[in-house]
């Protein structure tokens, strides 16, 4: 990571020299009497992360039940094409329309649109800046969802901005109290960072570095914590975090799940056990027992399927007993176990299944073929 930041910086520093895409020196100090507003603003953006993640896996899960890559483009293409019509502002990755919050500039985010006649009219702004934060977190999914490349990082800073903006103008039209356009766009930036990638430190950090300097560290802190709280109560998982999970791949700080999942499957199955035949008889079976270490041997037919287990517990006494040798098939002795492994099955469930089963082994397979 230190390196790829280095990197990052000075590729960066030589094709843009010291030219950045925000930089803002704070004007309004922060004022204590005004804590409870970035309380609620914590509040609003854990709300709002919350929408924005359940948008996201709504729309992801419709996608990924249309198989035809032709089908998803049209899709997405044709409703980001509508949105990006009736509001500008959502297409692109939302820069401008920050910095034009930042130094306090609505009529810029309306410029293009159908709207823009009346820039000046309180209620349309307030309607156009709602409609604009709400609808970006269903293009953003609209566009990875229809196969298009993209990040979560500066929609959530776009929307992050609308929302602070969006705060700050209603608050002073009202007269509630009178507060700064700028500081609750950028701390509302960190907010929703905090709650979409639940990051808060990340975001604290971030902002800090654009605004070159802590004389907002401390609304940072109440904002981006509440956020994260919030957006924690409801979802485990970020939109990074979850398909991870899914797969079972996420390394997290319970040290025996990230044992479990560093561990591969593959890796564990063992191979040394005698598979036999169901129609093979118990003299037969008794040959098989006395050339292997193991206590329990798989039944498999002629295509390899697992069939059924026999356990040396199981047969033991008629082991001593000739007279069944040559009676009793191995169909009649086994038993289907009631609990097996998939092949490509994580090891966490791999672990609940030993537990409930209580067994040393489980068979493995793969489309109901015997693995090991």
């Amino acid at each position: 990571m230190l390196s790829a930041s280095v990197s990052a910086a000075i590729t960066s520093r030589f094709f843009l020299g010291d030219e950045v895409l925000f930089h803002f020196s704070i004007q309004d100090r922060f004022e204590f009497q005004g804590f409870f507003h970035f309380i609620l603003l914590g509040i609003i953006c854990g709300l709002f992360s919350t929408y924005f993640s359940k948008i996201y896996f709504k729309v992801s899960d419709f996608f990924e039940k249309i198989s035809s890559k032709k089908k998803r483009v049209l899709i997405a293409g044709t409703a980001l094409g509508v949105l990006v019509f009736f509001f500008p502002p959502l297409y692109g990755e939302g820069f401008s329309t920050i910095n034009a919050l930042i130094e306090g500039d609505v009529a810029k985010t309306m410029h293009n649109s159908l709207f823009y006649e009346y820039r000046n009219e309180f209620s349309i702004t307030v309607i156009f800046l709602l409609f604009t934060v709400l609808l970006k977190a269903l293009a953003t999914s609209l566009t990875f969802g229809g196969g298009g490349v993209g990040g979560i990082f500066a929609p959530t800073l776009f929307m992050g901005s609308i929302l602070g903006f969006l705060y700050a103008l209603i608050m002073n039209h009202y007269d509630f109290s009178e507060v700064s356009f700028s500081n609750f766009t950028l701390v509302a930036m960190a907010g929703l960072m905090a709650g979409n990638l639940q990051a808060p430190l990340t975001a604290i950090f971030l902002i800090a570095e654009i605004t070159g300097g802590y004389a907002l560290f401390i609304p940072l802190m109440i904002t981006t914590s509440i956020s994260f709280l919030t957006v924690k109560l409801s979802l485990p998982y970020s939109v990074y975090t979850l398909q991870l999970a899914k797969r079972g791949e996420l390394i997290t700080h319970h040290k025996d799940k990230a044992v479990l999942t560093l561990m591969n499957l593959q890796e564990q199955i063992e191979t040394d056990f005698s598979a036999v035949s169901p129609d093979m008889f118990l003299g037969d079976l008794i040959k098989v027992i006395s050339k292997s270490k193991r206590n329990l041997f798989p039944v498999t037919d002629n295509q390899n399927i697992l069939l059924g287990i026999v356990y040396l517990d199981d047969i033991r006494e008629m082991i001593f007993d000739s007279s069944l040798y040559n009676k009793v098939k191995v169909s009649e002795i086994m038993v289907f176990p009631g609990y097996w492994i998939n092949y490509n099955e994580d090891m966490e469930s791999v672990m609940e299944k030993f537990e409930k089963s209580g067994a040393w082994n489980l068979p493995v397979v793969k489309h109901g073929e015997y693995i090991g």
